[in-house]
């Protein structure tokens, strides 16, 4: 995936706190929109920045003050790239089990990771599990 020019960009660590990351998610809302972002793709994008930042602070860093976060977001009017990486041990994304199984409904875990995977056009996660990498191509029609 390569832009010859991306419209905005932002690239900073933030502290290991929803309200550092709820604010840093206002920034990137506000460029896609910006860029012309709408509808159900907006709605994707917010989604999945929500749920990869909130688990980044959450269950990679515990919220620990000691650890930061960091993130790099582009945009344009025809793709949003979100890359964020706590300092936390990481997990393996391909062993979360399915939370559709009828033996797994009522578990939490592997919900946003699934979503994530879901309204985003491209997905990667790092060898250990604390970086993922986003890739929302507008839909063309």
């Amino acid at each position: 995936m390569v832009e010859a020019t991306w419209g905005w960009n932002l690239h900073k660590e933030i502290p290991s706190s929803k309200d550092a990351a709820h604010e840093v998610i206002e920034h990137l809302l506000r460029a896609a929109s910006d860029a012309g972002w709408e509808g159900r793709d907006f709605f994707h994008i917010q989604m999945a920045i929500e749920e990869a930042l909130v688990n980044a602070v959450t269950h990679g860093n515990k919220e620990s003050p000691d650890k930061v976060v960091e993130l790099e977001f582009k945009v344009t009017a025809e793709t949003v790239f979100m890359r964020i990486k706590d300092q936390g041990a990481g997990f393996c994304p391909d062993k979360l089990p399915d939370p559709r199984d009828d033996d797994h409904l009522e578990c939490t875990n592997g919900r946003g990771v699934m979503l994530i995977r879901e309204m985003m056009t491209q997905v990667q996660y790092n060898d250990i599990g604390n970086e993922v990498i986003m890739v929302k191509q507008r839909k063309k029609g």
